[in-house]
């Protein structure tokens, strides 16, 4: 129970220029029902105007601070709508694959307004190019970004709501509290919210000023909750792309070519296809040959009996090995000379292969493309940007073309790109019919997009036991940001902090992200990115981007650092950290995790520090590396090697909404990072990956899975503002399960995943480009 805060300098007159810690400005829009909106504008802080060269970027400003502030000046256009039924309405601006934000939004909400979760109404927003960068799910920054326009729309809300409710109960709105959507006078008598709707609501737009419930007043935000969409998930009737029932919409699959990136040149036999059984249209686009069917099994029967001339792709001839010789060419130098006078240094290289960013759902879309309008149903975290791309590839303005964002089953940066929603947008408009186009399994890890391959070199220079510098090279085939974020770097280069304006994308968001959290003395993190590599690969900003790769190659240094100081792993990073928060984390999965515990024998414990998104993550891990248990026979679909037995994770996310997606967050966070250090990679011959689906793309697999699961402790950290939980655990999983394999083997791991090059699996075909129909599916059912 709540009742109203009284701001003591709150007047009648107009926005103040500050409104205190707490103290907001809002308005409420013009319309039959109560709707309420932010205004964020006097929040905004600029970005610092200098870096001191002790603390790195992103301590001072990071791609959190870079999001959040694209974002802000459109934060007024995101609405909270109270409705006769007394049930909030909130359609949020970006996109939900799993990571749980439709949840912690509606508690979020429900929290300020004073209602039950269950009566608030989350759903998500269609592509709305006025929001400009504020729809753009991506960077862990939902949360961060989100958490305080939403409450400030729903304080507005109340405080309309206790206005209304104090000339109809004959009182004044300090003599009323607020419950469960139900306001209270003094005497006993009530009125709900849905009957307040209506004389709450105002006929034109005014400024509103209220303040917000301070932390001690929370009742639902830190308390644990299930999903709200989890009975609808684990029965079936969540709704997800290829769910809709569109009219007219067929299913349809594209013919793709055996190269990556290569492109249809002729179709040979598109009449006879056309006449098999079930099909109804066949028509080539740049990216292939589209087939429409009644069935999904009668499109992969046409696109099997396609006979197509290709071009070739656009790594014709290439392989691992060329691509990682052209890496090596062009990596930056190091600063600090090979051998200083009287110091000792620690030079270490790693290299990290492609590994595909394919989630648990296909790429999927539904497009309806006429002469004068399209329609398009995507899973699509940047919505507003292919809007854009789909008017270009369908000669419409995008005023023409409606976008509606439907649920993801995952995305891990995949769905940030709209390849699926452009792809699906041009066949329908080459059949001049609806489609529902799926992707077969095979094509995502040979056409899909990739996590870029790169290396890693780090030199530590080390002085009567001190670290004086710690210089680190990332070198990566290029990135792909044209989903957004490099826009949003455009529009505020002029606040940025000094020396990053002049930045390419990719080296800008890289030194938004990465952050060393010890003191190492003088500490340089660099990137590059050579330009031969420009559009020669599909890539993406997998799940944390950069962040994985790096702290691999830094964490596993900094065991060598400290074997070669003699010291504890974990001691000598407590040793090193720069603040308590950092200190804090270790030191918790250090005493959870019985860090030093006596092991057996080709068993070890390793740990990992990650600073990033507002936080601080540590993972412990034991891992199991003895014969027997590399050895094991599992079947041809699963890669044994090492198990980790044990994994504990603490994590400072700042402010936590709800503890049970913290939770989850960090345990699918571990098991990418566990995938990305022992087993998942493509591998590349001859301008084609030779993976394909799930049997033989190695993404970890129950036998890799600690067998008591993840253990999770959140840390407080005492924060008034959430930071972002959706990558923190990846980085540090990957580094911890890396460092323990190199205690446990007593050798250095150089290649990442370390099984790489290990194929033991026969290529599925590339021509025909996908398998047969599946005809045992009754066989796999209970």
């Amino acid at each position: 129970m709540t009742a109203l805060e009284h701001d003591p300098q709150a007047g009648n007159g107009g926005p103040r220029a500050e409104l205190g810690r707490r103290g907001f400005l809002g308005w409420v829009m013009a319309g039959t029902t109560l709707v309420v909106a932010a205004d964020l504008g006097l929040a905004r802080t600029p970005a610092g105007a200098a870096i001191p060269s002790p603390p790195q970027v992103p301590e001072l400003y990071d791609l959190e601070d870079l999001q959040t502030d694209a974002a802000l000046p459109t934060a007024n256009l995101v609405t909270v709508t109270i409705n006769q039924d007394g049930t909030a309405s909130f359609a949020l601006p970006r996109m939900e694959v799993g990571q749980g934000i439709v949840t912690s939004t509606a508690m979020i909400l429900a929290d300020e307004l004073d209602l039950p979760v269950e009566k608030v109404r989350v759903t998500l927003a269609p592509a709305r190019p006025e929001l400009l960068f504020n729809q753009l799910t991506g960077g862990s920054n939902t949360t961060f970004s989100t958490f305080t326009p939403i409450r400030v729309a729903a304080a507005v809300a109340r405080r309309r709501l206790l206005d209304a409710a104090a000339v109809q109960l004959g009182t004044t709105v300090d003599r009323l509290t607020t419950t469960g959507g139900v306001v209270s006078d003094a005497l006993g008598n009530t009125v709900t919210y849905g009957d307040l709707a209506t004389s709450a609501a105002s006929q034109v737009v005014e400024a509103v000023e209220v303040l917000l419930k301070s932390k001690a007043d929370y009742q639902v935000i830190g308390t644990p909750r299930n999903r709200t969409d989890a009975r609808d998930a684990v029965t079936g009737r969540k709704k997800f792309t290829t769910d809709l029932d569109v009219p007219g919409a067929l299913p349809t699959m594209v013919c793709r070519p055996p190269e990556h990136q290569g492109s249809p040149r002729r179709v040979r036999n598109a009449a006879q296809v056309r006449r098999m059984p079930g099909v109804t249209h066949v028509a080539m686009v740049d990216t292939g040959v589209a087939v429409r069917a009644r069935t999904f099994g009668q499109c992969i029967d046409g696109v099997r009996a396609l006979e197509v001339d290709w071009n070739p792709g656009t790594v014709s001839g290439e392989s691992d090995q060329t691509i990682l010789a052209k890496l090596k060419a062009q990596e930056l130098p190091m600063v600090v000379p090979e051998v200083p006078l009287l110091a000792e240094q620690v030079d270490t290289r790693f290299e990290f292969m492609f590994r595909s960013s394919a989630a648990l759902e296909p790429y999927a879309a539904i497009a309806d493309v006429r002469k004068d309008r399209a329609e398009v149903w995507a899973g699509l975290k940047a919505p507003i940007v292919a809007q854009g791309n789909i008017a270009a590839a369908t000669g419409l303005r995008p005023d023409q073309v409606k976008v509606n964002v439907v649920t993801g089953g995952g995305s891990f940066g995949h769905k940030l790109f709209g390849d699926h929603a452009i792809e699906a947008a041009k066949v329908s408009k080459a059949m001049g019919v609806p489609v529902k186009l799926m992707w077969h399994r095979v094509d995502e890890p040979r056409q899909g997009r990739l996590h870029p391959m790169a290396t890693s070199r780090v030199r530590a220079t080390v002085l009567a036991g001190q670290v004086l510098s710690f210089e680190q090279r990332h070198t990566s085939v290029t990135t792909d940001f044209s989903h957004g974020l490099g826009e949003m770097i455009t529009s505020l280069a002029d606040e940025l902090p000094t020396g990053l304006g002049g930045l390419g994308f990719a080296e800008t968001i890289f030194s938004l992200t990465q952050e060393l959290p010890y003191n190492f003395g003088v500490v340089t993190q660099l990137l590059n990115e050579p330009l031969e590599f420009e559009d020669k690969f599909s890539t993406g900003s997998m799940r944390n981007i950069y962040s994985p790769d790096v702290c691999v190659a830094a964490e596993l240094t900094i065991d060598q650092l400290a074997q070669r100081a003699g010291k504890d792993p974990v001691q000598f990073r407590l040793d090193h950290v720069k603040n308590k928060r950092v200190r804090a984390v270790l030191e918790k999965v250090k005493q959870e995790g019985r860090w030093g515990r006596r092991m057996p024998a080709g068993t070890a414990q390793g740990v990992a520090l990650h600073k990033e998104y507002k936080g601080a993550t540590a993972v412990l891990v034991e891992i199991d590396c003895r014969p027997r248990t590399v050895d094991r026979d599992l079947g041809k679909e699963t890669y044994t090697g090492p198990r980790v037995t044990k994994a504990v994770i603490a994590v400072d996310c700042g402010l936590v909404i709800n503890p049970r997606g913290v939770e989850a967050q960090m345990q699918g966070g571990f098991m990418d990072g566990l995938a990305m250090t022992l087993s998942a990679s493509n591998h590349l011959r001859d301008g084609r990956f030779l993976e394909g689906s799930w049997d033989n793309y190695f993404y970890t697999r129950q036998w890799n899975v600690p067998p008591e699961g993840v253990e999770v402790h959140i840390v407080e950290s005492g924060s008034d503002t959430p930071g972002g939980v959706g990558e923190a655990a990846v980085g540090s999983s990957a580094a911890a399960v890396a460092c323990a394999y190199a205690r446990a083997t007593g050798t250095l791991p150089t290649r990442f995943p370390i099984n790489h090059g290990q194929v033991r699996f026969k290529p599925k075909s590339y021509v025909p480009s996908m398998p047969p129909s599946p005809t045992n599916g009754l066989k796999k059912t209970y």
